[in-house]
């Protein structure tokens, strides 16, 4: 075999290894994020700014309807650590961090999800001055808010705002179906104390007035023929009397 059959067939050798190479199966990617171990159930680490972060933990074993949580604050600039502990109802469903108030002190919203359909989504909050926490009361929903929630919350952060939206039914109990609506409420907070504005008008009470409305057009309509009744038979009545009076 000559030389230049031979780097021939060292070339063709080489582009098969080659080809052989790329149809190897490629391994699939192992996400390493290690779980959350027991008796934890929960964990979301929130930094506000440099050097402050505050760890939301759920733990408990046994039964998930009720455990506890944590808000561990780490204040790594000042070498401080605090906790803040309470009880818990359900599961944790997500934490969020705001300054409702604009006040600098960061707030803690932990959002649990419970199984009572009145309460359906619990909000444990906190606001946070250095490393003092103070409880919030969060307000629960009036009776006209909660006119057919079923739960299905969605809280989000907006404009430094709490928003909560969630569907409407036709009723409050389980046969109850949805609306199609969503009714959505806007949380801020003022002197610790959380302001509650509905930002939407939902189907149902737009299909009330729109039903008085509809009742109110109907009341003149119905006056009028009245009227127009009544001045008919008032001319009838004079004719009979001119017919009379001529006999």
């Amino acid at each position: 075999m000559n030389l230049k059959n031979y780097l021939l067939l060292s070339a063709v050798c080489l582009f098969a290894v080659a080809c052989s190479e790329d149809k190897k199966p490629v391994a699939p990617i192992i996400d390493n994020k290690p779980a959350v171990m027991q008796p934890f159930r929960f964990h979301k680490a929130i930094e506000v700014s440099p050097g402050q972060t505050y760890d939301v933990v759920s733990w408990g074993r046994g039964s998930t309807a009720v455990g506890s949580f944590a808000i561990l604050h780490s204040d790594s600039a000042g070498m401080k650590y605090t906790t803040t502990t309470g009880d818990l109802d359900g599961g944790i469903s997500d934490v969020y961090n705001a300054d409702m108030d604009m006040d600098g002190n960061p707030e803690i919203l932990i959002q649990s999800k419970g199984k009572d359909t009145v309460n359906f989504a619990k909000i444990y909050a906190f606001e946070f001055n250095n490393n003092d926490a103070n409880k919030l009361d969060f307000p629960r929903l009036t009776n006209s808010q909660k006119k057919g929630y079923r739960g299905e919350d969605n809280f989000y952060i907006k404009d430094g705002k709490l928003i909560r939206e969630f569907p409407i039914y036709d009723g409050n109990d389980k046969t109850a179906k949805p609306t199609g609506a969503r009714r959505q409420l806007e949380y801020g907070l003022r002197s610790n104390d959380f302001t509650v504005k509905q930002l939407s008008k939902d189907s149902v009470l737009v299909k009330s007035n729109a039903d008085k409305e509809q009742v109110k057009q109907s009341e003149p309509q119905q006056k009028r023929t009245v009227s127009k009744t009544k001045k008919r038979r008032q001319t009838e009545t004079r004719k009979k009397k001119r017919s009379r009076h001529r006999g």
